[in-house]
């Protein structure tokens, strides 16, 4: 039996990889208990914290029996965690959402409910950048609809926004730089297509944390290329004008 064919239609699986996050599982915990969206669960999953993270997750478990903390028995980094979670949902649709992160009270029912309308193998939402504080950064609204060629200049889907149908096939993430670009470039390209649920506000808000690998540019620059070279397999050439329009976004995104 496929991970479709076995899994609970109307149900969404949202994985949430933790590390040392105690002191931010609250907010993040708390936006999917105020979900209007009530069919969901959360597949936490600890990557062998040295806080009280995996005992804080086991209290919300014992008030919510939606809330499965796993603990993964050597730390693996946040691909491993994430890949531990799919693995073991049970939801037709798997969404992401980090310890750190937050969603809006509706992400979850207008993002099923516009799956279900225009039958979508993938979906999206606008979200805002904000720092640890909770200040706003930068709202980022991205196109209505993408493709893998659109998706090869940027990563136009938020990770903490993106849901699939694990009509999809079996997913994973891979230990890379950059892990959530490839995998959602992988996913559009297996979809044809995915788009951006049909709403003007943000739907999710992603924590800016100083010493997080999102923060270094130049590193991040290196990851896109790799992607292009290395994983992907594009000529030099194509690669190169790529990579114009990926620093043109990256730039345009954060100055939005």
């Amino acid at each position: 039996m496929s991970a479709a064919q076995g899994a609970k239609d109307g149900l969404v699986s949202v994985v949430m990889p933790v590390y040392n996050a105690g002191v931010w599982l609250a907010d993040s915990i708390g936006s999917l208990l105020a979900q209007q969206f009530g069919d969901w669960e959360l597949l936490a999953v600890d990557d062998c914290s040295t806080d009280d993270s995996l005992a804080r997750l086991r209290q919300w478990a014992a008030q919510d029996s939606r809330i499965r903390p796993l603990a993964l028995p050597c730390n693996g980094g946040v691909a491993a965690a994430r890949n531990a979670g799919i693995d073991a949902a049970r939801g037709r649709w798997i969404a992401f959402l980090d310890a750190d992160d937050r969603w809006a009270p509706a992400k979850l029912e207008l993002q099923v409910a516009d799956m279900r309308a225009r039958d979508l193998e993938i979906s999206y939402t606008a979200y805002q950048r904000v720092r640890e504080d909770g200040s706003a950064l930068s709202h980022v609204d991205p196109p209505a609809e993408v493709d893998y060629a659109r998706m090869l200049r940027s990563n136009h889907i938020g990770n903490l926004t993106g849901m699939y149908d694990r009509r999809l096939g079996v997913a994973h993430f891979r230990k890379v730089g950059h892990e959530d670009y490839v995998f959602w470039l992988e996913m559009v390209r297996r979809a044809g297509r995915a788009a951006r649920v049909p709403h003007a506000q943000p739907l999710a808000y992603y924590t800016v944390r100083g010493g997080s690998v999102s923060s270094n540019k130049l590193r991040a620059a290196g990851w896109q290329w790799r992607i292009y070279r290395e994983i992907e397999g594009l000529g030099l050439v194509r690669s190169s004008g790529l990579m114009l329009h990926y620093l043109t976004h990256a730039l345009r995104k954060r100055r939005s």
